[in-house]
């Protein structure tokens, strides 16, 4: 990948991560040259196993030899660890970059477990919750929208930044559901902020070429549940 180089920097990844694809999408924007390594998830290497021994878990950014892990942890490392070359991901000012924190971790904390069970929860009753909390964080998210942008297209402005990254890490798989259950999760008609800012967003130079397939992302989540039903089914 070009760019600007501070040491040497690879990133440890498995290509339909989410979380993986937010660090992918920040050293895009900020320009960081980095070798990528795709991990195979049910034969980890030992690489991955001595990076990140606590969670053993994908992404970790290897930079001059030392290991960063947790997506929201390694975006705000490179803002600070490479600091001279692109963009700032972070706001200068120091409240708001605290309110950039409170989004990005309430992405993770509601919209983030509430979609997940909304697609994995163990009964109709546990999903049909889940899918009404995420449309509560979506709600909530127009609303950040709004404050954070102050008129411009994305939660950092003119620029996208942390929130946006955060975010926009996990729009291809907001596009799978939508594709998979046939509904709009940023409906132009109910959150027309968000439906603006997905297309402004995606059309990015940065974030189009690392962007996976959401054809290929579908094929994937298919086989996964389907795999899941099987092992399900072989355990009753």
């Amino acid at each position: 990948m070009a760019g600007g180089g501070n040491g040497e920097v690879k990133l440890l990844g498995m290509w339909a991560s989410p979380f993986v694809l937010r660090v992918r999408l920040a050293l895009s924007l900020k320009g960081v040259s980095y070798e990528y390594v795709e991990e195979d998830l049910k034969s980890k290497s030992e690489l991955l196993l001595k990076s990140n021994p606590v969670h053993t878990k994908v992404p970790v950014l290897i930079h001059n030899g030392k290991p960063v892990c947790e997506s929201s942890v390694i975006l705000q490392y490179i803002d600070e660890a490479f600091a001279g070359i692109g963009p700032s991901l972070l706001p200068a000012d120091p409240h708001d970059r605290a309110v950039a924190r409170f989004w990005a971790a309430y992405i993770d904390d509601k919209l983030l477990k509430a979609s997940s069970q909304a697609s994995s929860g163990k009964t109709e009753e546990e999903k049909a919750e889940g899918a009404k909390q995420a449309a509560a964080a979506v709600e909530t998210l127009e609303g950040a929208l709004k404050e954070c942008s102050k008129g411009k297209p994305f939660f950092g402005g003119d620029s996208a930044g942390y929130v946006d990254l955060m975010l926009g890490g996990l729009l291809p798989w907001v596009h799978v559901g939508d594709a998979v259950k046939g509904v709009k999760t940023f409906d132009p008609a109910t959150t027309p902020l968000l439906a603006a800012w997905a297309d402004s967003f995606g059309a990015l130079d940065a974030v189009e070429p690392v962007m996976p397939e959401v054809g290929k992302l579908v094929e994937f989540a298919m086989a996964m549940m389907s795999h899941a039903a099987a092992a399900a089914a072989a355990t009753n």
